[in-house]
C-alpha cells in the first residue's frame, strides 16, 4: 500500500508532550512527515523560530527512528494548504484534544476544502495522558513561575527556565 506524505503544522510555542504525541501517531499514517512552524498573525511568539525548530528536531528524532519515518521541521508562512501543496503532502494532520478543538478545526477544515479539495485534513486525538495540554497554558504556566516539568520534553524546560 503506498502511504502518502503528511503535513503537520502549528505554532510550537513552545513544543509540549502533547504535539509530541500527535507527532507520534501521525508516523503511523505516512512515511514522510513534514511539521510546519508557522506564525500567527498577531501573536508575537515566547520563543524564536529558530529555538521552536531546533527543539523540535531534537525532540522528534527518537520518535522518527522509532517510527522508521522521515520527519523533516520546517519553516512556513502564509497559508498551510500553499505550504502542503508545496511539500506534496496529500494529508493536513491536526490533533483534537476536545470538542473546543474539534469545532475549531471543523471551520478550518471547511475553508481548507474550498481553497485546496486535493488535500485531505486528518485528525489525530490526542491520548489521554496528554489531552489536557495546551501550548498556551504552559506559556502561562511558565511565566508565572509554575512548574511545567509534566508538560514538555527536558530540551523545553531547560529553554523556558532560560527566558
Amino acid at each position: 500500500m503506498k502511504r502518502l506524505n503528511g503535513f503537520y503544522p502549528g505554532s510550537f510555542d513552545p513544543v509540549t508532550n502533547g504535539h509530541l504525541d500527535v507527532i507520534e501517531r501521525a508516523c503511523r499514517l505516512v512515511d514522510t512527515l513534514y511539521v510546519g512552524v508557522g506564525s500567527q498573525l498577531g501573536k508575537s511568539p515566547l520563543l524564536s523560530n529558530a529555538d521552536r525548530i531546533s527543539l523540535l528536531q531534537q525532540t522528534i528524532e527518537p520518535i522518527a527512528a522509532r517510527r522508521e519515518t522521515v520527519v523533516n521541521v520546517i519553516e512556513f508562512e502564509g497559508l498551510m494548504v500553499h505550504k502542503a501543496r508545496d511539500l506534496d503532502a496529500k494529508l493536513i494532520i491536526r490533533g483534537l484534544r476536545d470538542t473546543t478543538d474539534y469545532n475549531y478545526e471543523m471551520q478550518m477544515v471547511g475553508m481548507n476544502a474550498q481553497m485546496a479539495p486535493d488535500l485531505q485534513t486528518v485528525f489525530v486525538p490526542s491520548s489521554p495522558h496528554v489531552r489536557h495540554i495546551s501550548a498556551s497554558l504552559v506559556r502561562q504556566i511558565s511565566a508565572m513561575g509554575g512548574d511545567v516539568t509534566a508538560f514538555v520534553p527536558p530540551l523545553v524546560l531547560q529553554a523556558l527556565n532560560k527566558i
